[in-house]
């Protein structure tokens, strides 16, 4: 009975025999897919590790410096960056491991799901050429060229607005800041290097 009705069902939907067809050919090329975005899964899984720890740290930090006694506050910092990086030593070999193992599972039924044979081949093709390689390897490069023009052209029109920010916040929180203890407009961030091949 199965069989008959999914032979009717490939009969009135070709495309869905094509898209929902696992073959030994779609695994092979998924596999391969994943190998290469390997390190943008453990990236991924790094970051979501780290973000829980990312955020109690900043709780801490505002803790820290309102009530904990001045002259401890040096020490009670080196032991939350300790317990910090423990948790993190920990976590993360574990989230990355258990992402790698999940990943063929998830990620790749969806591609085997949504992507014919031969569009699984075209995107080995170019995740696997050389120029994609390179153009990877240039994402840094890319944002350095970038980021800094940004800064500098966006400066007199984002630091107005900064400023402005900082006075409403400090209102809102009935504090008053010195103009000169206003922050200025967010230094350049260090650009996030792509995982390359």
């Amino acid at each position: 009975m199965l069989k008959k009705l999914l032979f009717t069902l490939t009969l009135l939907f070709p495309a869905f025999a094509a898209q929902a067809e696992s073959t030994p050919a779609k695994k092979e090329l998924v596999a391969r897919i994943l190998k290469v975005q390997q390190p943008a899964i453990e990236a991924m899984a790094r970051t979501l590790a780290e973000q829980p720890a990312a955020a109690m740290m900043d709780r801490a930090a505002q803790v820290l410096s309102t009530r904990v006694a001045a002259d401890k506050r040096e020490a009670v910092a080196r032991d939350i960056q300790a317990d910090v990086k423990k948790y993190v030593d920990d976590a993360v070999p574990l989230v990355t491991d258990r992402a790698l193992k999940l990943a063929p599972s998830t990620m790749g039924a969806v591609l085997e799901d949504k992507l014919s044979e031969e569009e699984l081949r075209q995107v080995v093709a170019f995740i696997e050429s050389p120029a994609y390689g390179k153009f990877v390897a240039l994402g840094g490069s890319l944002q350095d060229a970038l980021i800094p023009k940004l800064v500098t052209d966006t400066r007199s029109a984002i630091e107005p607005k900064v400023r402005a920010l900082d006075q409403a916040i400090a209102r809102r929180l009935g504090v008053t800041t010195p103009p000169s203890a206003s922050p200025a407009a967010p230094a350049a961030p260090k650009p996030a290097r792509p995982a390359s091949k």
